[in-house]
Parts: C-alpha cells; structure tokens; sequence
C-alpha cells in the first residue's frame, strides 16, 4: 500500500525545493509526478510552483477550501505532490488519505505545522492524525546555531503575535527561530539583543561546522 507522507517544516527550510526536488527524481525516470498546491498562493504566479532558490514549475491543479481532486486526473500517475499543504481544507486531507490507500499512490505534502502564535493549521492538524510517516525538512534558528522549530512574525522589525495568520508574498515578514529566541524575542518585544546573538553566531560558525539539529 502506498503511504500519504507530511514533511512539515518552518519557514526558510527548503520544503518546496525539496518538492521539486523529488518531481525531478520522477521525471528524470519518465514517471509522472502530480502536482497540487492552493489557489491562494501567488507568490510565483498563480498556476506555478516556485521557490526562492529560483527553482520553479506549473502546477497540475490548484485547490480551494471545497475543492476535491478529480480521479480521473490522477490516471497514470507515480506520484502526486503537494505544495503548501498546511492552507487545505480536512475533507481534502482526507480524500488524499483515501488516494494513497485505494489508489496506491504515493502523496507527499510539505508545509507549515504551525502558524506563528504556535498553532496547528487545519490541514496540518488533520495530516499529522492521518500520514503514514511524518517527517521534518530542518534549518537552524536565524539568531543560534539550534534547529529551528518555530515561525517567528516580525511587524515593523518588532515581534508580533497579532495579526492575520495567512499574509502570502511577505516572507520578509517571518523568520524560522527555536523555542528559547522565539521566547525570549516575544517576552521582549525586540530583536535586537537577539541580533547581537546572530552576529556572535557568525563569528563561531566560521571556526565550527556544527549544526545542533
């Protein structure tokens, strides 16, 4: 049997050229990978999917909250891959449980866990109760060399907890931290004693290689 798959990471952890990574490995085998993502993202175009390594590629079919997958597009296909995953609604989670099991096809989805408050998003609350296997796609904290765990929203250079939770095309906007600077910047309500951090970090990272993921 096939397995539906969820590889959930913060923002800045390469989870869409991870994405694209694997359609290539299918495609270089002549199989077909499908790929899906939201409709809401437009951040490349509204019918491709992009990462800021400047890698990009068309998706097969965009999604809304009460899409649901036609069959009959999936005939012949090795693969299907979703982008973004964590913006999909539980029925459409659920039918891709149900095209992993009944159709024996693999279905990979990467996206957020949580929002910045912390927070499960719908579509990856219901996969994390549904995948066969959950991993995680790691980077480090932007002010220490621990892995990131975190989605850290900054408004005007200051962390924030307010605002909405989707604010596609700011990437800007948020920065992948671990649970001790994401604390820290929130209890202070600045970053900047975290930044003298950074630069700390930049200093030890070029006498060390280590990585504490």
């Amino acid at each position: 049997m096939a397995k539906l798959y969820f590889r959930f990471g913060t923002v800045g952890s390469a989870k869409t050229l991870n994405l694209l990574a694997v359609a290539h490995a299918y495609q270089q085998q002549n199989k077909k990978a499908f790929l899906i993502k939201p409709r809401i993202d437009t951040r490349f175009g509204e019918e491709f999917i992009g990462s800021r390594a400047g890698l990009i590629q068309p998706a097969d079919l965009l999604v809304d909250e009460d899409s649901v997958i036609p069959i009959d597009v999936l005939s012949g296909c090795h693969c299907i891959l979703v982008d973004e995953v964590q913006f999909l609604a539980e029925p459409l989670i659920e039918q891709l449980r149900a095209i992993a099991s009944d159709l024996n096809i693999p279905v990979i989805c990467y996206g957020l866990r949580t929002d910045f408050r912390s927070r499960l998003f719908v579509g990856s609350k219901r996969l994390m109760e549904l995948a066969d296997a959950i991993e995680e796609v790691k980077t480090t904290c932007s002010f220490c060399n621990h892995k990131a765990i975190f989605n850290l929203k900054l408004s005007d250079g200051k962390p924030t907890l307010d605002g909405p939770v989707i604010e596609l095309g700011k990437e800007e906007t948020y920065i992948p931290a671990c649970s001790n600077c994401y604390g820290d910047a929130l209890k202070s309500g600045e970053i900047g004693a975290l930044g003298g951090k950074l630069k700390a970090f930049g200093t030890t990272a070029a006498k060390s290689s280590r990585i504490d993921l």
